[in-house]
């Protein structure tokens, strides 16, 4: 099971988020999820939401932004990333700009937030780049056919405190895939949401989940370098 590490791209700065994206790596991270900050992140809780605001104080040229993630995609060769973007992000820098950067970039894999219809959705997918569907654990039917009609990977909910939202046929995380896989859904499954522990880790890799997601038990250790490369090998090691 893979590692995916968000990184909250230009916060502090810019030229933070490269050696940030290093240190993940050379900690045994294997996919960086890296943002796009959003003038308007509202699908995002305070923790997240706040980071790409103080990001936009620093710099709020997205043109800078793009630069910068060129510049981690070089660094790191060998490492594979997933794009968060929100919509309204996509229409302040051009969506023709934006597809075209992650065309000429191999930025293929895309979480897209935030969409009023489909038509920049269907313009990336036209494009030949992978757009996540997201698929909650109550399994909601709607959800489960927009993720069979994607063409990316699904972006499965681990965990919620909550549990009414849970699918009552499918109470556990592992029959929830196993549901998914009978529906004929064969592209990855990365579990995320609710991951926060490195037990949380290695429930998601009994789950036979693809990768999971890893944000903010990463995010909160970010300034210390040597506890930033402990926490990332720690759920490393359940992975």
């Amino acid at each position: 099971m893979d590692l995916i590490c968000y990184l909250s791209n230009g916060y502090p700065s810019i030229e933070s988020s490269i050696d940030v994206a290093k240190t993940y790596v050379e900690a045994g991270c294997d996919i960086i999820e890296i943002d796009f900050p959003s003038r308007d992140p509202y699908l995002e809780g305070d923790f997240i939401a706040n980071r790409m605001r103080e990001a936009l104080k620093a710099c709020d040229d997205y043109e800078k932004y793009m630069e910068g993630m060129i510049k981690i995609k070089k660094s790191l060769p060998q490492t594979s990333f997933i794009l968060l973007v929100y919509e309204n992000t996509i229409k302040e820098i051009g969506v023709d700009k934006f597809i075209k950067f992650c065309v000429d970039n191999d930025f293929s894999d895309i979480i897209l937030c935030g969409l009023e219809d489909d038509k920049i959705k269907n313009a990336i997918i036209a494009n030949k780049l992978r757009v996540s569907c997201y698929v909650q654990r109550k399994l909601d039917r709607t959800e489960i056919l927009y993720a069979k009609e994607s063409n990316g990977f699904v972006y499965l909910q681990a965990k919620t405190r909550d549990e009414s939202e849970i699918n009552k046929t499918y109470p556990t995380l592992e029959s929830c895939i196993s549901y998914l896989r009978e529906e004929g859904i064969e592209r990855p499954i990365y579990c995320g949401v609710g991951i926060h522990t490195t037990e949380d880790a290695l429930y998601a890799k009994n789950a036979k989940a693809d990768a999971i997601f890893v944000g903010s038990a990463i995010l909160k250790v970010q300034e210390d370098k040597s506890q930033l490369i402990k926490v990332i090998r720690s759920f490393k090691n359940n992975c």
